[in-house]
């Protein structure tokens, strides 16, 4: 097994994907590093050359504007996710998913980009993405184009990225009026812990404030990627926001749900999450839809 790595840390993004290019198969992306070292060492994966790109400007940065929306780069950490004022104030449930991986130490280190690119099934950060309707920026040795994070995982351990290719940036449009998001996930432990089962959920409201005008629910660690549900999500809108739908909508989630089951949770356990789960993230969403605070 190979401990020896190359390391070379580029300054811009073109000098980044030269190196990745070059280095073929062998290099590796490296942004906060918690789950590429730790797969390295265990020889879950190999690499040749590492390539930093903690020192790329744009990759650390955080943007938001009012009208156009927020743009976070693939290097900042999770734990400045988690405590951007902006963030808070409008994209919620990225906040929750950012603020539970791992423990507060590994948080500092840990970026949400990087939480995308190991393409989990149970990867916290990535429901809230799909449920803010973000895309991934990415940069290659064709130039750059963006993709729906919801069709950026490909398998367990496995994204739509090409030798060469790199996560830029996260872009999510501006919140809607009286939108909401909420994630929340079950484990066996309170923190540093891997979800059970984790749910996102979207909710925008008519201007009364009972009718769902849109929705968008997305799982983790229910099936081989992050999963949308699609069906529970469109048989929402039009519907009353209330407990009676978030309970339909959890029962049609979990049809969409592909669990498998292991040392964690059973397939049963799992499925009976999904339904749970899908109701309370609709409920925290519809509560921050209507302004109100809700803890965790």
């Amino acid at each position: 097994m190979n401990f020896s790595y190359g390391y070379r840390a580029p300054d811009t993004i073109a000098e980044a994907v030269r190196l990745l290019q070059e280095g073929g198969s062998g290099a590796r992306p490296l942004a906060g590093g918690t789950d590429l070292l730790v797969q390295l060492r265990h020889g879950i994966r190999q690499a040749d050359l590492l390539v930093d790109l903690k020192r790329i400007p744009e990759l650390s940065a955080v943007r938001y504007d009012p009208a156009d929306g927020l743009t976070l780069g693939a290097a900042v950490p999770c734990a400045d996710v988690a405590d951007h004022p902006d963030i808070r104030a409008h994209y919620p449930a990225l906040v929750d998913g950012a603020g539970i991986i791992g423990g507060s130490a590994i948080r500092q280190r840990a970026t949400v980009g990087g939480n995308l690119c190991n393409a989990s099934p149970s990867g916290d950060a990535i429901p809230p993405l799909i449920v803010l309707g973000a895309e991934a920026e990415i940069a290659g040795p064709n130039g750059s184009c963006r993709v729906p994070v919801s069709s950026f995982c490909v398998g367990p351990g496995l994204h739509l990225l090409d030798q060469g290719e790199m996560l830029v940036a996260l872009h999510l449009p501006i919140p809607s009026p009286r939108s909401g998001s909420c994630y929340l996930r079950f484990t066996p432990r309170g923190e540093m812990d891997i979800a059970v089962v984790g749910a996102a959920a979207w909710l925008q409201l008519d201007e009364s404030l009972s009718y769902i005008e849109d929705a968008r629910i997305a799982l983790s660690a229910v099936a081989p990627v992050p999963l949308v549900a699609e069906t529970a999500a469109t048989w929402l809108i039009g519907r009353p926001a209330d407990s009676e739908s978030f309970a339909q909508a959890g029962r049609l989630a979990q049809e969409t749900a592909r669990p498998i089951g292991d040392v964690r949770g059973t397939l049963p356990q799992r499925l009976h999450l999904v339904g749970v789960m899908t109701r309370r993230a609709l409920q925290g969403a519809l509560r921050r839809a209507k302004g109100e605070t809700i803890d965790g």
